[in-house]
């Protein structure tokens, strides 16, 4: 049996500078699927061959409560934090930042050097820690492209990367608090793709720029389409001429309290106040940008 499609949302613009961005989750639909909180696709950009980089990051702000994870799809972005550290990740890679008891980090997205298309494309997840790590302190995790776990579909109906949790045999190198999981996908033309799914596992995906049919369901390009909850089959169909790419993630159900305010995720309003109240107290430090740690 298939999974039914619950909800498909297109998201509300929610820009940075010049940087067309597209808030996917939370939605006026579902505040969370399994751990993931929140999705910025940061559209596609072109940049001129002669556009000056952005050498300062987009705007220092803090974080409590969460980890961050960002997957380039192309790009350099750089990052900075107030726990000292700082890398560099570029197209394909991941940026991941436990925030726990609060952390002030800031990053800058350019073209990637390595590659001539001059784009920058990007999605932003939030991962809402379970109570007990919210209090923990800050970490970080830069993984290049060469790192992520990939392997080919059968048939060589295209590939797929683990950006989080696990596929088979491969695992991502990102921390789990919880069961997680998300997936790049990449389909050929004409050919499909199935995932057995499990009960009490949150399912959604997200179309990056192509077409595609879910589970018999016709689809758009900057679709975010969130599946029902009984246990089933997601099939993906490309039945265009040309490949697609779409992110599939979720993971087991948040069953604590969710309390979101600002750049904060806990779990009463009582640790939302004390989370501001700890960042105006400057609690979570500064970032020293000259001083930062590199992360290998």
């Amino acid at each position: 049996m298939k999974k039914t499609v619950s909800f498909s949302t297109r998201g509300q613009r929610a820009d940075i500078g010049d940087l067309a961005i597209y808030r996917m989750l939370p939605n006026r639909y579902a505040q969370a699927v399994g751990p993931f909180v929140f999705l910025d696709h940061i559209a596609p950009k072109q940049h001129n061959a002669d556009a000056p980089r952005m050498e300062t990051g987009t705007g220092a702000h803090p974080h409590r409560g969460i980890a961050t994870l960002t997957y380039l799809l192309h790009g350099e972005a750089e990052h900075f934090d107030s726990a000292g550290h700082h890398a560099r990740v570029t197209s394909g890679g991941i940026q991941w930042m436990k925030a726990g008891n609060g952390v002030i980090h800031d990053e800058n997205l350019n073209p990637d050097p390595g590659e001539a298309t001059g784009l920058t494309h990007a999605l932003q997840f939030w991962i809402n820690l379970p109570a007990q790590h919210k209090a923990e302190a800050p970490a970080y995790l830069a993984v290049q492209a060469q790192e992520v776990p990939q392997k080919p579909l059968a048939e060589d109906k295209g590939w797929i990367k683990v950006i989080a949790g696990s596929y088979e045999e491969l695992t991502s190198p990102i921390p789990s608090y919880s069961e997680q999981f998300l997936y790049h996908l990449h389909l050929e033309a004409g050919q499909q793709f199935s995932l057995d799914t499990a009960p009490g596992v949150e399912y959604a995906a997200f179309l990056l720029e192509n077409d595609a049919v879910l589970n018999n369901d016709k689809h758009q390009a900057g679709e975010f389409v969130e599946f029902d909850r009984a246990e089933g089959v997601l099939e993906v169909t490309n039945e265009s001429y040309a490949a697609l790419d779409l992110v599939l993630f979720g993971g087991e159900h948040y069953g604590e309290p969710i309390v979101a305010e600002g750049p904060f995720v806990m779990n009463s309003k009582a640790e939302i106040a004390q989370a501001y109240r700890d960042f105006f107290n400057g609690q979570y430090g500064q970032i020293s940008y000259s001083k930062a740690n590199p992360v290998a």
